[in-house]
């Protein structure tokens, strides 16, 4: 008997695998180290190492990406062929504290893994331990690599450099999962076509002469014209996009001058833009560029722009979709599959679809309501120093993507 597999789940039984209660404990103590050595993008060289000692560990040849962080493995059946099931997990964190008071606190000064990318890493490595073993007992139905992504958020995201590096080599399909704090853990969230959006950002510098705040006329008053390119270019775009687009600039930075009396002579502004369809995000650099110029140019200032592109939506495709429903179903029971909105959210997993059909389910992480306690504190939104995932979706996730696998 496997040390991996629950004693209900024999590798001769039929049905779908459970994960041993000694397993459930490994990868949430897995989870939890990662979470206390989070590591920024492209610079995630402790986390893909310890990813690759306990594959290693497991019979499997992992291999590190050429980039230097990151790594793929198959997971293969002697004489079992055909196009490779990708799971997707990334393993960067973000550059805020951890403001959280738990054990597994983050141990390093302004990181957090806030985005449950820990919790990612830590699903997609069980499957594929779980996998493993199907694999050795001939119980699999495709072969399997497991994509283990550096960067995503660090934008265009770290998708298109894994994609040079050959991860989708002999890949057919893929799939991933990404912790929501407002489904509850045990269940998922499933959306056929945009599940999330697209996502830009712009940095905005505008100069002009400055001056004393008692002669603006004789100025170039970049205060003010940056406060109404901060107010009034997401007003024009509302109204030069088809509003069913979602198209929307939001600033998060606008810095200008350091004393009252003194008019600036530079003003800079940064921020995203974000929307729903790919046609609005192909126009966007033309239009938030033309919407920059001519406010900018009402007040006698100069605008330079600089738009970086980011990521395309997220576009799930149905067979893929209904492919995670059905092992979600078969698994956990028809309750546990729910269907989420489209998310204003970016995630470089839309690179991986440019290329190869794929879906992204959204993992409940929510702790779900005590029927003692039915009240219960707001969902903790991911990207805050507060967030955290309830550990019991580590299981569900790594069965249902073995699940996906077998009934592929």
């Amino acid at each position: 008997m496997s040390d991996l597999l629950s004693p209900e789940s024999t590798l001769t039984s039929p049905g779908l695998p459970e994960l041993s209660e000694a397993l459930r404990a490994e990868l949430v103590a897995f989870r939890r180290d990662l979470h206390m050595h989070p590591e920024l993008g492209n610079q995630e060289v402790r986390t893909t190492a310890v990813v690759k000692e306990r594959l290693e560990r497991a019979g499997l040849a992992p291999r590190v990406l050429d980039i230097g962080t990151g790594l793929i493995c198959d997971v293969r059946q002697p004489g079992l062929e055909g196009p490779l099931l990708a799971l997707r997990a990334d393993l960067d964190a973000l550059p805020i504290p951890d403001t959280k008071t738990v054990p597994y606190r983050s141990t390093i000064a302004g990181r957090a893994h806030a985005c449950g990318h820990d919790v990612h890493t830590t699903v997609v490595l069980g499957a594929g331990l779980l996998l493993a073993e199907l694999a050795a007992a001939g119980r699999l139905t495709r072969p399997v690599r497991l994509l283990f992504q550096p960067a995503e958020e660090v934008l265009p995201g770290g998708a298109q450099d894994a994609i040079d590096c050959g991860v989708l080599d002999g890949v057919g399909q893929i799939l991933a999962l990404h912790c929501d704090p407002k489904v509850d853990a045990g269940r998922i969230g499933v959306r056929t076509g945009a599940i999330t959006s697209a996502c830009d950002r712009i940095e905005v510098t505008l100069s002009g002469a400055g001056g004393h705040t008692a002669r603006p006329h004789l100025t170039t008053d970049l205060v003010t014209a940056a406060a109404k390119v901060a107010t009034e270019v997401p007003a024009l775009l509302a109204r030069r996009v088809d509003t069913r687009s979602g198209l929307a600039v939001t600033w998060g930075r606008l810095e200008t001058g350091h004393a009252a009396n003194v008019i600036p002579q530079t003003a800079e502004l940064s921020g995203t833009m974000r929307c729903l369809d790919l046609d609005a995000w192909h126009a966007a650099p033309d239009l938030v560029h033309a919407a920059v110029d001519e406010v900018a140019t009402l007040y006698r200032a100069k605008s330079e722009i600089q738009y970086v592109r980011g990521v395309p939506p997220v576009v799930n495709d149905a067979a893929s979709t209904a492919l995670l429903t059905r092992a979600m179903t078969a698994r956990f029971g028809p309750d546990s599959v729910e269907p989420t909105e489209q998310s204003l959210g970016g995630e470089d997993f839309s690179w991986y679809l440019e290329h190869v059909p794929g879906a992204m389910a959204r993992l409940g992480v929510r702790p779900p309501a005590d029927p003692a306690a039915p009240a219960r504190r707001p969902p903790q939104d991911i990207h805050q120093g507060d967030f955290d995932a309830d550990e019991r979706a580590i299981p569900v996730g790594v069965e249902l993507l073995v699940a996906a696998a077998l009934l592929g």
